[in-house]
């Protein structure tokens, strides 16, 4: 049982520490889907925001994962939630972008 509570504690930290690194619309979003920007890029391999690449890494990596042609569910999955998130991330900077040019100089 202390194992396990350690354990909860040390992923409680490292969501923390994700969480302050992190614009807070961002780290929400990370806490939402349950993977950080970071990861994301890391699974779709991917280095920056590009929407076209992300979605050709995304579709590779679906098809090749496919249970169909003996890929696994669950990289099929974390895959999907990659995208997810990377998705999130970029519907939050076409926001903070679109806010930014409604704000009118004084």
């Amino acid at each position: 049982m202390r194992a396990l509570r350690q354990e909860f504690a040390a992923s409680r930290a490292a969501a923390d520490a994700r969480g302050r690194s992190e614009r807070p619309q961002s780290a929400a979003a990370s806490r939402i889907i349950g993977i950080s920007l970071q990861e994301a890029q890391q699974i779709l391999n991917v280095s920056n925001l590009n929407p076209e690449e992300i979605q050709k890494n995304y579709d590779h990596l679906f098809k090749v994962n496919d249970k169909s042609v003996g890929g696994s569910f669950y990289l099929q999955s974390k895959v999907v939630r990659a995208k997810e998130r990377l998705d999130e991330e970029l519907r939050i900077q076409a926001k903070d972008e679109k806010e930014k040019g409604w704000k009118v100089e004084t």
